[in-house]
This record gives C-alpha cells, structure tokens and sequence, in this order.
C-alpha cells in the first residue's frame, strides 16, 4: 500500500483568519485528548502545592487554639459550628514557560501518524500544562499568556490558541533572555538550520534559564518511503520538486536528517538542556509520561542531557 500525506488545509487568500479558524475546529477533540492522557499520566506526580506565604488562596482549616486570630476567616466561619483559618497558597515554584510550534511545517500528516504534528504537539502541550499546574508550578504559553497556576489552564491555554491571528509562521520560540530559575518547554519539529536554533537557544538561556526540546517526526519523515515519480511540495511556499525513482535519494536523506538531529542535540547538551524525540504513530502518552519521568528527578525540573 503506498503511503500518502497531506497538508491540514489552509486558505490560500487568508492563512492567518483560516489557520486559526482550522484549529478552532478541532480544539474540542484536542482538549479532551490532552485531558485524557494528563490524567493517565497524573499518578505518581509529587506536586508542591502547599500552604504558606503567598497571594493565592489556597484552603480553609479549622482554628487551632493559642494562634494569632488574624487569620480567622469569618464569613466561613459563620456558615459552620467551626472558626475556620484562611490559608493562602506558598509561591515558591518554579514558572515553566511552553512553546508550541505552530509554523506551516507542523500541518504535515501521512497515512502512517496517528495524528498532524500541529495536533499531536497541542495535545502534548496543553497536558504538559496540567501536570505541571497539578505538580505546583505556574505555567504560561510563551507570547500568548502570563504564567498561570489554574486548574483550568487547559481550557484557558486552549482559547488563547484560538484567539491568537498571528501567522503562526515562526519556526522558533520569541527571542529574549529568561530568568536563572525559568524553564522552557518548547515542542516542535526544529527542522530549521542547527545555528538558527543554536543562537535563540543561546539567547533564551542567556540568564541562566534551562529547558527541553520535544521534537515531533512524521513517521515519513524518518523513514523516506517514496519510490517511483514522487512530487514533493513546499510548505512555505509553491515550490514544487518531482523527482524519478525517488528510493535512490533515501539513504542521503536519512544519513542528513542523522546529522541534523546530532547538531541539534550536541547544542542542547552544551546548555544542560534536554532532548526527546517523539514520533506520531506513537501514543500521545509515551511523550507525556516521559516528561512526567522528568518531573520527578528531583528539584530541577528536568535532566541534564540528551535522551
């Protein structure tokens, strides 16, 4: 059977209202996709939600005797037989920043993924965020929102995805240095060149700030099962290459895509960042609990290193 692929369709007149509005789409099916594999993947998370000295509220317990009764909470107090202590949550965790890599790329599917990249890194992305809240720590969605520590952050990610109208063309998170203790989980293709990643990896880390990169594949793209007469479209622009017999180009192919993923992860390796690679004839949930594994290593976030 020869494998096919496709491109999620965009509006040639108005990439942007249409590219939105495709995601929109199928936002409701990716929501209850990511919530379904977060909770697959919630046990076993050490989260360090706690009371303590913070803004947040965090719960109400009874007043113990001998303590201070400025912390009494009266109007709870006066629903029950009990005078109740308001506490508030301790704010000492970590903000995790999230990328989504949203570039015409991403919109690649062939008949052997589960799902487009774009929609596999969504789902990903937004289940990432819910552990990560469940665990203790305040997550933003880079360039789109502040960092959060809701218990609704899938829903909220999800609108801010669905009411951004930019191009979503850019290939890499925004440039800018982060904060020592600030992580970035970027979730992508990286099929850009190696020193294009390199510098914003550099200038992201600047500060001292430290992250992951989970690289989504096509199954295709690993493997290069094209023989024959093959006509190979750009998805940045109406490039078009045909080419005969394309079998005989598969092993180059393979051995650059080798050399570009080495590159990649030599340069995350000299930051002490992370890397993972994930393929989307794979289960959403391998990804997620992978990264799950990376939670609890500790204090630091993640491991030093590729994986």
């Amino acid at each position: 059977m020869p494998v096919t692929a496709r491109l999620l369709p965009r509006d040639a007149q108005a990439p942007q209202q249409q590219g939105a509005l495709d995601l929109a789409r199928r936002l409701p099916a990716l929501i209850v996709a990511a919530k379904e594999i977060a909770s697959s993947a919630l046990h076993g998370v050490h989260g360090r939600r706690r009371a303590g000295i913070g803004e947040t509220f965090w719960q109400f317990r009874p007043f113990v005797a001998g303590e201070s009764a400025s912390g009494v909470d009266w109007r709870r107090s006066a629903r029950d037989d009990r005078i109740y202590v308001r506490e508030r949550e301790w704010e000492s965790a970590h903000t995790v920043w999230l990328w989504i890599d949203r570039s015409p790329s991403m919109a690649y599917a062939s008949s052997l993924a589960l799902q487009p990249k774009l929609d596999r890194a969504v789902v990903l992305g937004l289940a990432a965020a819910d552990l990560l809240v469940r665990g203790g720590e305040r997550v933003g969605l880079s360039s789109l929102t502040r960092p959060i520590a809701s218990r609704n952050v899938i829903e909220r990610f999800a609108e801010a995805l669905v009411h951004d109208r930019r191009t979503g063309d850019d290939e890499l998170p925004p440039a800018g240095p982060l904060p020592p203790r600030v992580r970035i989980v970027m979730i992508g293709d990286f099929l850009s060149p190696p020193d294009e990643i390199a510098a914003r990896i550099d200038d992201i880390s600047a500060r001292g700030a430290r992250g992951h990169l989970l690289m989504i594949a096509d199954p295709v793209e690993e493997t290069f099962p094209f023989a024959g007469h093959t006509e190979f479209l750009d998805v940045d622009s109406t490039t078009l290459m045909r080419i005969g017999q394309a079998e005989r180009f598969r092993d180059a192919y393979v051995r650059r895509l080798a050399a570009h993923r080495d590159a990649i992860a030599g340069i995350v390796r000299a930051k002490g960042w992370s890397l993972a690679l994930h393929r989307t004839d794979r289960p959403a949930s391998e990804a997620l609990l992978a990264l799950r594994m990376r939670l609890e290593q500790g204090s630091d976030l993640f491991a030093a290193g590729a994986r």
